[in-house]
């Protein structure tokens, strides 16, 4: 049997003719207004342009890839995404034209949510519906994963070493509606694993480090908190540090809510705060912990 891995991201415009087409794929098929569109637009200038974000998630499934190349089960691998192009059904589908008999999926994203990771696993599994002869297997979730555990405490300590004596660590992680949390996981998972690299990292709990959300949508519902500019407005009122390390934990590459949501939205409330802040960095195409991931697919291919 031929297996194949379906590894899925969010996907972004692959050039700035397409952020048009992609933010109204996020929204549902509305058409963003113009100030909406121009305001994303001017985001990604900020960051220089979008074509770098397709090719970080390029990356990443090279990586995961190369760590499959020794299985003798010669895998096929492919990447779908849920809002730019090639869509996960697209992906599902041309991987069993390619010979797979059996597809893994494995969302780029380390923790579960219903509504995030859920939809992919969703997706791919109605896609691969009509061959009822290729099974379809979702990892649901890797944010214990000992690799990328020991990857970001060692990014902690590294960025602890030259930041001052009093700065607070703080977990960030993509908010999402409260709606949508209702006996989801997400939450716990994301205060698990941000409690596993503090502890691997030696940091003291509650005066050492905290988790926080960042990015949350502009609608008028409640989205999950405290937001990451509210943590650092009230670390600034209180006194309590000097510096702030942030962890993007929820997230494994370097895409607008990194470049932009903290390098320069949060890096600005910093300087006006007067508070050192420095980000750890993303996984990325990390060829330690993207052949851990690599293994744990292939190993969840033969779950019973």
């Amino acid at each position: 049997m031929r297996p194949g891995l379906l590894v899925m991201s969010y996907g972004s415009p692959t050039g700035p003719d397409r952020v048009q087409e992609y933010y109204t794929h996020i929204r549902r098929g509305r058409p963003p207004s113009p100030e909406q569109l121009e305001e994303l637009v001017g985001r990604y200038e900020a960051i220089g342009g979008t074509t770098a974000l397709a090719a970080n998630t390029a990356d990443q499934l090279e990586a995961i890839s190369r760590a499959l190349e020794a299985d003798e089960r010669q895998w096929v691998v492919a990447s779908g995404t849920k809002h730019s192009s090639p869509s996960i059904e697209d992906a599902a589908l041309a991987m069993v034209e390619a010979g797979a008999q059996a597809v893994v999926g494995v969302v780029l994203a380390p923790h579960f949510s219903a509504a995030s990771v859920g939809e992919y696993h969703r997706r791919a599994a109605e896609a691969l519906a009509s061959r009822p002869e290729v099974s379809y297997r979702g990892v649901q979730h890797w944010h214990l994963l000992d690799e990328l555990v020991a990857f970001h405490a060692a990014q902690v300590r590294t960025a602890l070493a030259e930041m001052p004596r009093r700065t607070k660590v703080v977990f960030t992680a993509h908010s999402l509606p409260e709606r949508v949390l209702v006996d989801d996981p997400y939450p716990e998972q994301l205060a698990r694993s941000a409690a596993a690299v503090a502890a691997l990292a030696g940091l003291p709990r509650w005066s050492g480090w905290g988790v926080a959300w960042q990015s949350a949508g502009a609608t008028p519902e409640p989205w999950r908190g405290p937001d990451l500019l509210e943590v650092m407005s009230d670390l600034a009122d209180t006194g309590r540090s000097e510096g702030l390390l942030v962890v993007p934990h929820g997230f494994t590459s370097e895409h607008l809510e990194v470049l932009y949501d903290i390098d320069i939205e949060a890096l600005a409330a910093a300087e006006r705060l007067g508070l050192e802040l420095r980000r750890t960095a993303v996984v990325g195409d990390d060829p330690t912990v993207m052949g851990a991931l690599a293994r744990r697919c292939a190993t969840h291919l033969e779950a019973p």
